[in-house]
């Protein structure tokens, strides 16, 4: 009997892998959850670098803006024989029935409202000004520190900003 048993073991078939494989349906929760764990951290890395690309573009407006703003108290300066006392961040930029800039840029982020906004400052007696706005990519290559002392007349909320002297 002993021998009729081996015979009859040896003469089946055992499944091969490629058998094995071939009955198996899906994927294993494991595996599941490994791609979906990949995804969420692709997921995350992709949003942190979209969010810090958005503030990288709103800081290059902001000096944009500032850079244009110049140009037309400048123009102001050329008319007058000297720089406004103060600056409105207004819609216009009007005097004497000359218009400098037809629309004043406000902050990309707030849009001239709430607290982060631009700067201006007469100084040397007309002849000279300055301009400043918060940055919030705090390693811009143009980035100034912000001084103890806060030169805006509003609260700077990062450690960064741009200026432009005249």
């Amino acid at each position: 009997m002993t021998r009729e048993w081996c015979k009859l073991i040896a003469s089946m078939e055992l499944p091969t892998i490629h058998q094995t494989q071939a009955t198996k349906h899906g994927f294993t929760l494991i595996e599941l959850l490994v791609v979906i764990s990949i995804i969420g951290i692709l997921a995350s890395l992709v949003s942190v670098n979209l969010n810090s690309a958005r503030s990288r573009a709103r800081d290059a407006q902001r000096k944009s803006d500032l850079k244009n703003i110049s140009i037309a108290l400048r123009s102001y300066y050329n008319g007058l024989g000297t720089y406004p006392p103060s600056f409105s961040f207004t819609t216009v930029f009007v005097s004497g029935g000359v218009t400098y800039m037809a629309t004043v840029p406000n902050d990309p982020q707030y849009g001239g409202t709430g607290s982060p906004q631009y700067d201006y400052a007469q100084t040397n007696s007309g002849d000279g000004f300055t301009l400043l706005a918060c940055l919030e990519n705090g390693s811009d290559a143009q980035g100034v520190p912000v001084p103890a002392q806060n030169p805006f007349s509003f609260t700077c909320t990062s450690s960064t900003m741009f200026q432009i002297i005249q």
